[in-house]
């Protein structure tokens, strides 16, 4: 005996990053309709590049690996969106810059977006784009019961120009944005208060990003222009990470770094103004790679959300009666692929 298909709905994601987008094209692929909601002017969350006049900088997210046989098949449909980055065997360095672990191996390897990190959201999100399906610069206010029909919902928004607007007529709201700002967003909405005191348990670590460029290294006789190695681990007080930009595939090829501060460090500097944090980074690594030549560009991104330490323990959370649902990378850990994997579960039980 068949059971008759599953009348389509429509559901309101809120977030456009690497779960959201996710969540969303996986309902549209089970015959639903998605609305995407996303305060920013791009799409990707942490998985963003920031172009400059001497190339582009992925300030978030630095790589991802893929164990999940669901993600590496996603990765497959797009195969020119991501490639393999060698990053030269990851090195660990102490504080001083000596490498302490040379050649550093993991079982994963290591993959980048082409041609900025951004691109395999991007990517991923043109057809939504396409169809008119995602509202951006458009940050969700409040999550409330339908004006009109009481069994659905409406969100509340407010749009960078401070304009306001009720979208209304969602079988589902599916919530994947970071663990702080969704747990404030629910609070609005009495049929979350279960779920705001499990999400409270969630910790997650701040980080300052520094991007710079130094162009002289193109120059005649600077072909060893700093270290050897293209990407490193630091246990240096203030820094976390490095990875020079330009080794990466697709990548302009000027002499360009990120650098990621540590999480205690960030933390503590967290108030600090971008030029005060700026200059500390900068100072550390100088230390750490040996570069000492005058940066011609210098930028930082400070972000409030960046490294999970505690995450929630589960894929996701939904409430099929409610209609109501939570996810992201938060749910699992930091990767990418826990990203994925809790927006594809949450649709899946969504769907």
């Amino acid at each position: 005996m068949s059971t008759a298909p599953r009348a389509p709905k429509h559901f309101a994601v809120i977030g456009a990053g690497m779960a959201g987008i996710t969540c969303a094209r996986t309902l549209v692929q089970a015959g639903h309709r998605v609305t995407v909601f996303e305060k920013s002017r791009g799409l990707g969350g942490r998985m963003s590049t920031r172009a400059s006049a001497f190339g582009s900088f992925d300030h978030g997210t630095q790589y991802f690996t893929a164990r999940d046989a669901r993600f590496v098949q996603a990765l497959e449909t797009t195969p020119k969106l991501c490639k393999r980055w060698s990053a030269n065997s990851v090195q660990v360095l102490d504080e001083l810059g000596h490498v302490a672990a040379p050649g550093l191996s993991t079982r994963d390897a290591h993959w980048v977006g082409v041609p900025g990190m951004k691109s395999l959201v991007a990517g991923w999100a043109e057809p939504l784009k396409a169809a008119g399906s995602i509202e951006m610069q458009t940050r969700v206010m409040r999550i409330e019961a339908d004006a009109l029909k009481p069994k659905q919902w409406q969100l509340r928004t407010e749009t960078l120009e401070d304009a306001q607007h009720v979208f209304s007529g969602f079988d589902g709201v599916l919530v994947t944005i970071p663990s702080a700002q969704a747990q404030s967003l629910l609070q609005t909405s009495e049929q979350a208060a279960p779920w705001v005191k499990q999400m409270a348990q969630v910790k997650v670590a701040p980080c300052w990003t520094l991007m710079l460029a130094f162009p002289q290294a193109m120059q005649p006789g600077m072909s060893a222009f700093g270290p050897q190695w293209n990407a490193a681990r630091s246990t240096h007080h203030r820094i976390a990470w490095l990875a020079r930009e330009s080794s990466k595939p697709g990548r302009e090829p000027i002499e360009r770094w990120t650098v990621q501060a540590s999480a205690a460090w960030s933390q503590e500097h967290l108030q600090d103004d971008p030029q005060r944090a700026q200059a500390k980074l900068l100072k550390a690594f100088s230390e750490v790679t040996g570069i000492r030549a005058e940066p011609a560009h210098v930028d930082s991104q400070r972000w409030l959300y960046a490294k999970t330490l505690q995450p929630l323990g589960k894929t996701h959370l939904w409430d099929a009666k409610k209609g109501l649902g939570v996810g992201g990378d938060w749910c699992l850990g930091h990767r990418v692929e826990d990203a994925f994997v809790s927006g594809l579960e949450l649709a899946l039980a969504a769907a």
